[in-house]
C-alpha cells in the first residue's frame, strides 16, 4: 500500500480530514513503516505534498509522539522553511514530542525562540506550549526559560491571556513562581473585558482544584 496516496493532496480534497483519517490509521495501527513513507515527503518540491505529510506526522504526535520522535531533526531542520505552514507544523510535532526528546529539542533553543519571534501567531502559542514541556522534563531548562515565559504571559493580547496562563501553570512549582505570575495576572486583569475575566477565573479554579501552589485572585 501506498500510504502517499491517502493525504489530502493526493484525494483531491481542500481540507484535513483525509490527513486525520490517515494520522488516525497510522497511529492505531502503530505503522512506524507508512509513517517512514509520510516522512520521506517532508523535503517535497510540491508544498502541498510536503505540507500535508507534516500535517500527518504532527497529528500522530497529539496522541502518540513517541511514534513521530525519530523525525525530531527533520522538524528542527523544517523550522528554518520559508513556508510558514512548514513552520508552524514543525513546532506543533517538536511541542509533543518535547517529553521524549528534550536533550535533543533544547539543543536547539535558540532557533526554536528566534522562530517564535518571527513566526507567526500559531508558531507562537505552540512554541509556548514546547517550552513548557521542556521546563517539565529538566529543572535546568526551566531556570533558562520561565523568565522568558512570563514575559510572553505580560505581552500577550487579553483575548489570548486565559489561554496562556493555563498553558504555564503546570511549571508553577514553588512559592516565588507563583508570586510572580500572580503579579503578571493582577496586572494584565485590568485590560480583561468581562468575559475575558470569567474565562480566567475557571482556568485558575480549575488549576487550584488540582494543584497545592494555590492562584490567589482579587
Amino acid at each position: 500500500m501506498n500510504w502517499i496516496n491517502k493525504i489530502s493532496f493526493y484525494r483531491n480534497i481542500r481540507n484535513e480530514e483525509p490527513n486525520k483519517e490517515l494520522a488516525a490509521e497510522l497511529a492505531a495501527s502503530e505503522n512506524s513503516k507508512g509513517i517512514k513513507e509520510i516522512s520521506q515527503y517532508l523535503y517535497d518540491k510540491n508544498k502541498s505534498v510536503a505540507s500535508d505529510c507534516l500535517a500527518v506526522l504532527y497529528t500522530i504526535g497529539y496522541t502518540k509522539p513517541e511514534l513521530i520522535k525519530d523525525y525530531t531533526e527533520d522538524f528542527i531542520k523544517l523550522l528554518k522553511s520559508k513556508n510558514n505552514r512548514m513552520v508552524w507544523g514543525s513546532i506543533i510535532a517538536l511541542s509533543s514530542i518535547a517529553e521524549i526528546e528534550p536533550d535533543k529539542i533544547f539543543n536547539n533553543i535558540d532557533l526554536i525562540i528566534q522562530t517564535m519571534k518571527t513566526g507567526t501567531l500559531i508558531t507562537e502559542v505552540w512554541g509556548i506550549k514546547a517550552l513548557v514541556n521542556l521546563s517539565l522534563q529538566n529543572k535546568g531548562y526551566k531556570e533558562e526559560l520561565l523568565s522568558l515565559l512570563f514575559d510572553y504571559l505580560e505581552k500577550c493580547r487579553p483575548i489570548d491571556f486565559a489561554k496562556r496562563v493555563e498553558t504555564i501553570l503546570p511549571i508553577i512549582a514553588n512559592s516565588e513562581e507563583n508570586e510572580i505570575i500572580c503579579r503578571i495576572i493582577e496586572l494584565k486583569t485590568q485590560e480583561l473585558t468581562d468575559a475575558q475575566k470569567k474565562k480566567l477565573k475557571t482556568v485558575i479554579n480549575k488549576h487550584n482544584k488540582v494543584s497545592s501552589i494555590k492562584i490567589q485572585t482579587a
